[in-house]
């Protein structure tokens, strides 16, 4: 089942196609009895005007009709965007788990080499050495992650950006 926004939840197709017909149906009973009432008993609804009364009500059912698959073609592409969002971010947090461990553990990996350094030469060698690496991995996994959050970003509004399309397009 699909989710509908607030709006429209709260009817389901049939009560919102009933409540429309029954207040229309309503509205011609009480134009009929207007015009009994005022005119003398027996005198009914001319047929032009009950052919007009009837062609509006099949014109407001056709874009009611088109209201609604519209309606939930967007109800759609919404939670294909929302499902694609998912994905991306949790993904992306993934890839951000992955790095600050390899950082850890770089981290960890440097700390045990320089408790084995037999220099203050050598403590300074491991030290540079370190921040060299650490430095071009950060600007990697930063160039990464951004490029990974530009591509969640495209693959989210896609599904969106396609329902807009085809629904413009019919219209144009």
């Amino acid at each position: 089942m699909t989710r509908r926004t607030d709006w429209l939840a709260r009817f389901t197709e049939e009560d919102m196609n009933d409540t429309f017909i029954k207040a229309y149906q309503d509205q011609i009973e009480a134009a009929k009895k207007a015009f009994t009432t005022s005119a003398g008993s027996g005198l009914e609804v001319p047929t032009a005007v009950r052919e007009i009364a009837e062609k509006g009500l099949a014109t407001c059912r056709e874009n009611y009709a088109k209201l609604k698959g519209t309606a939930d073609q967007v109800n759609a592409a919404l939670e294909d965007t929302y499902t694609t969002a998912s994905k991306g971010v949790a993904q992306y947090n993934a890839k951000v788990l992955e790095a600050v461990q390899s950082n850890v553990n770089s981290s960890f990996d440097y700390f045990n080499s320089l408790l084995t350094a037999k220099s203050l030469g050598e403590a300074v060698e491991l030290s540079t050495g370190h921040a060299r690496k650490q430095f071009e991995a950060l600007t990697a996994q930063a160039k990464d992650l951004s490029a990974f959050a530009q591509k969640v970003a495209a693959d989210s509004s896609e599904p969106l950006k396609s329902s807009v399309e085809k629904t413009i397009k019919p219209a144009a």
